[in-house]
């Protein structure tokens, strides 16, 4: 069950269950951190009675184990500091790329209409900047907390075998360097965030609004009104990030005021019990003496002992930002509204495509973006195409012919009527089963050519993918690559002319095995000649590039296709009006 943290549940504690994370590997790292730490607060309270003993020049073999403890705690600490460094990072890279196939898998699985409303770059932010700093959070933040708890209460206890009121002082001072400090730091840190990303908004706002609008804005006399309200928003943004600032350089100071004041106590303490005779640990413990070597402890271990509470202070920070990028992340999650987003082990989450041939039923259709208007004719769309037809929609740009295709792909859900696919026998099946969409911005990756079409059929041959690429007029290009199909695209869409690519995106559509092909503008950067040829083929029934068996939708603004009727009798011409805005 979810935390409640101001009553709200925690979204880092959310999101670190999203990461999938396992004690074994977290206990693992926190070990090693404590190993490594443990042994650089032996080492400084080794040194310090080695110094100390050695000031008194006694027989060197009285002082050999303690030589070679201390070199062995020096190698000690910096091998177990390198293998916490190693298992942290892999933990937190595994968690990552766990995090990153369950947002995935939560996008794919969940709502379509919710999946394509997303900004390509807020997706990108959520499943990159984001979830990093979610993985931050247990590099910078949870694994030091953990050592530097552990390593605190040894340091206490080491103390208490000195003198207890050192122990007492050493407990409040990292009390105060790792836990007010931290929480100083994260409240500074939530404020900036925050306060400053709220007044910023304002003033971004105001700014656009002077510079869009800068005549209508001077004919009614409001534009100093205007530029007033940028100039109020972005002294708020700079005093919020001060106010913020203020418990981070408080949250800073903590630290080493508090080892100041541990160590001017423990010199006290040391003056006191120099009075008293020196005896044994035990006496020296009730405070009845005090031998130099002890005095040596006394003094230098504080200074060891605050090395794991100094990180804190930037991890009370990292907890902050890491909280807020787990509630964008799991805002994302949560939107997308699936079932089930624990990770799978049965392969690739891949639909499976209907073979047969598919009948698209359109009944009294209006379609739209969610809280949009409605976009088609007053009385709705009802068309039906079998198996082979072909349709071609045009209209001017903002009409709805995109949308009309996520609602025919079953991405968004109509607004009035219904869109079903039946098979042949008459039942319905899911459209997602049965369409292929490419988009006008279908994505190309940063791999070969092979494997950006193979995304379209993962078993398609080479002599597959050599006919697609012949077919859609890229074959001569192909052979003039280096390495043919293999050749890598550096830089995905940026590698090939903005022809080559809609050319790359048919292709797909012809590997794919669905029996309903929706086009989104597939003759877009190509010369008028090109075009219109290429436009033809795509509707053509007979010798085209697809059969009868397969039903294709195109959207075009070519103005090619309002002849595509009197050429392909069976191609049906459907134009969109815009829709009115009152």
């Amino acid at each position: 069950m979810p935390t409640e943290r101001g009553g709200r549940s925690d979204p880092l504690r959310r999101a670190f269950g999203f990461l999938g994370l396992r004690g074994r590997p977290v206990a693992r790292s926190v070990l090693l951190g404590v190993g490594g730490a443990l042994s650089a607060l032996g080492l400084a309270a080794l040194s310090a009675w080695l110094i100390t003993r050695a000031w008194q020049m006694p027989p060197v073999l009285y002082l050999s184990v303690a030589i070679t403890a201390v070199r062995a705690l020096g190698i000690s600490r910096g091998v177990f500091r390198y293998l916490e460094r190693l298992a942290t990072h892999d933990l937190a890279l595994g968690a990552m790329a766990t995090a990153r196939e369950r947002v995935y898998r939560a996008l794919a699985e969940g709502s379509p209409a919710y999946s394509v409303t997303l900004r390509r770059g807020d997706l990108l932010a959520r499943t990159g900047d984001d979830i990093d700093e979610i993985g931050n959070a247990l590099i910078r933040g949870v694994i030091p907390i953990a050592v530097g708890a552990v390593t605190s209460v040894a340091a206490v206890i080491i103390m208490a075998l000195v003198s207890w009121w050192a122990a007492v002082v050493l407990a409040v001072a990292l009390a105060v360097s790792g836990v007010v400090a931290p929480a100083m730091a994260a409240r500074g840190s939530a404020r900036t965030i925050a306060d400053a990303s709220t007044a910023s908004t304002r003033s971004s706002e105001a700014t656009l609004a002077a510079l869009w609008h800068a005549p209508e804005l001077t004919v009614a006399r409001r534009r100093d009104h205007v530029l007033a309200t940028a100039s109020a928003a972005d002294a708020a943004a700079l005093s919020a990030a001060d106010r913020g600032l203020r418990y981070e350089a408080s949250a800073a100071a903590a630290t080493p005021l508090s080892l100041g004041v541990s160590l001017f106590a423990a010199c006290l303490i040391g003056i006191h019990l120099a009075s008293a005779v020196p005896g044994s640990l035990a006496a020296v413990a009730s405070g009845e003496g005090l031998t130099p070597m002890i005095l040596g402890v006394l003094v230098l271990l504080p200074l060891s002992a605050f090395e794991s509470t100094a990180p804190l202070t930037e991890a009370g920070i990292q907890l902050e930002r890491s909280r807020q990028s787990a509630a964008r992340v799991m805002a994302l999650v949560d939107g997308a509204g699936a079932p089930d987003v624990e990770p799978r082990s049965d392969g690739p989450l891949d639909r499976p495509v209907h073979a047969g041939p598919v009948t698209v039923e359109v009944d009294g259709l209006r379609w739209g973006w969610p809280s949009a208007p409605d976009l088609g004719p007053p009385d709705g769309l009802t068309m039906r195409m079998a198996p082979g037809g072909r349709l071609v929609v045009v209209g001017a740009s903002g009409s709805g012919k995109s949308t009309l295709m996520l609602t025919l792909a079953g991405l968004l859900a109509p607004h009035v009527g219904t869109v079903t696919c039946r098979d042949d026998a008459g039942a319905e099946i899911d459209p997602r089963s049965a369409v292929v969409y490419l988009a006008e911005e279908g994505h190309l990756f940063s791999t070969s050519l092979r494997e950006n079409l193979l995304v379209a059929r993962g078993d398609a041959t080479d002599a597959d993918l050599i006919s697609a690429l012949d077919a859609v007029g890229l074959g001569g290009w192909v052979g003039s690559l280096p390495d043919g199909i293999d050749t890598d695209l550096g830089g995905g869409g940026e590698a090939v002319s903005g022809g080559q690519r809609r050319r790359l995106l048919i292709a797909r559509a012809l590997l794919h095995r669905a029996p309903v092909v929706l086009l989104d503008e597939p003759t877009e950067h190509l010369d008028n000649d090109d075009a219109a040829t290429l436009l033809r083929a795509l509707v053509a029934v007979d010798g085209g590039l697809f059969d009868r068996s397969r039903t294709v939708v195109v959207v075009t603004h070519h103005r090619a296709a309002q002849d595509l009727s009197a050429v392909e009798p069976e191609c049906r011409v459907l134009e969109v009006e815009p829709v009115a805005v009152v």
